[in-house]
């Protein structure tokens, strides 16, 4: 079973991310970039159904600029075989991503596509299920955990009300939850291997696919700065400023 997991290039979690001066969007001028953390236990993942034989081989996707192909690096320094780069500057959108998407498993046939259940610069939560429903693909969202059968996938599932597990027939689209498993680091002899591993690129076009944004940032503003909280020394002084100075309890 091939495996096609995506990969997406955004600001580092680590980061104190910055507003430009013109509110047109977020300063990434020397900024560190990384990959989505939910792109990693994606990537974990599928490295792990490789390793238990269930898997044969991990491609991992990402598409933006050129500079994704770091990310497509880190990836397969993670235990990916080969990569796949569709490159444009402009701005790629979910639905947009969801076209590519499709047309890539059409060409790659794999029985199984992991993608993050969000990215953490947009935080959209669009992408995997839009994948499923143009491809005409089973979906599983928010997986802590996954369990490859005989032709299915049985997915734990977290939602609102706790968890709940479904199976669904593979070829599948599952998207990951943080406890889905904890991403481990790359190896240095695993850093070297991987500038050696292919990395193929293809444009939109070339493709098929029209990439232009649909939806315009009107502004981008960050959020209102906060008054540092306190310290009170017992609950009848919490009480007495929650009411007194707060003035939320009566």
């Amino acid at each position: 079973m091939k495996v096609l997991v995506t990969v997406k290039r955004v600001v580092d979690y680590n980061v104190n991310v910055r507003v430009l001066s013109d509110h047109s969007g977020v300063d990434l001028n020397n900024v560190k970039m990384s990959v989505n953390p939910f792109d990693e236990i994606a990537i974990e993942e599928a490295v792990r159904l490789k390793e238990a034989g269930t898997a044969e081989e991990v491609v991992v996707v990402s598409i933006g600029t050129s500079a994704c192909k770091e990310q497509i690096r880190t990836a397969l320094a993670l235990g990916a075989d080969r990569g796949i780069l569709v490159e444009s500057d402009d701005v790629i959108q979910p639905l947009a991503i969801a076209k590519l998407m499709k047309v890539l498993i059409e060409k790659e046939q794999p029985g199984l596509v992991i993608t993050g259940k969000q990215a953490i610069d947009d935080d959209n939560s669009q992408t995997g299920q839009m994948i499923a429903a143009l491809a005409g693909l089973s979906q599983a969202t928010f997986a802590s955990e996954l369990v490859i059968g005989d032709g299915t996938a049985t997915v734990t599932r977290e939602i609102d009300g706790g968890l709940e597990t479904i199976t669904v027939k593979l070829p599948a689209i599952v998207t990951t939850d943080l406890r889905l498993n904890e991403p481990r680091y790359a190896s240095l002899p695993n850093i070297m291997k991987a500038k050696k591993k292919q990395i193929d690129t293809y444009t939109p076009a070339e493709l098929g696919v029209e990439v232009a944004p649909r939806i315009k940032t009107l502004k981008v503003t960050p959020p209102a700065e906060r008054k540092a909280g306190i310290i009170v020394e017992s609950v009848e002084e919490l009480v007495d400023k929650l009411r007194n100075e707060a003035k939320v309890i009566t």
